[in-house]
């Protein structure tokens, strides 16, 4: 795969994991897997800034409002895109996750084409600002 494109997924689930890589590739992303917040961090760390990080909510260790927080504290990972894709349907929930920086908001379950259209509406809204 010839691409220039990267993701992050941070995820508990592995099968989540995989169902949102498989999608991902299918969209010409080269893609890197976490299970927790601070997994994803680590991750960060070694392969440096990447275009997109899709990012659940409730997971150990380092919950995904905690990741988007520490993320957007960084400078030099303010133009990645990151959607909460989560299983948090509650209002004030996805009105944290906006405030803290998420850029869309996705509830589970999620089908590729739901991915896509978040996707697309995330890359508009971050070229905006």
């Amino acid at each position: 795969m010839n691409t220039s494109r990267t993701a992050i997924v941070i995820d508990d689930s592995r099968a989540t994991r995989s169902l949102l890589r498989r999608t991902l590739n299918t969209l010409d992303y080269e893609v890197h897997e976490a299970g927790h917040g601070q997994e994803g961090l680590d991750q960060l760390e070694k392969v440096g800034p990447v275009n997109l990080a899709l990012v659940d909510w409730n997971m150990p260790v380092m919950d995904g409002l905690a990741f988007v927080k520490a993320v957007r504290a960084d400078p030099s990972y303010e133009r990645m895109v990151i959607v909460m894709v989560t299983s948090e349907s509650d209002p004030t929930a996805i009105a944290r996750a906006l405030m803290a920086g998420a850029d869309e908001y996705a509830i589970k379950p999620i089908t590729p084409e739901m991915l896509a259209a978040k996707l697309e509406m995330a890359s508009a809204s971050s070229l905006d600002g």
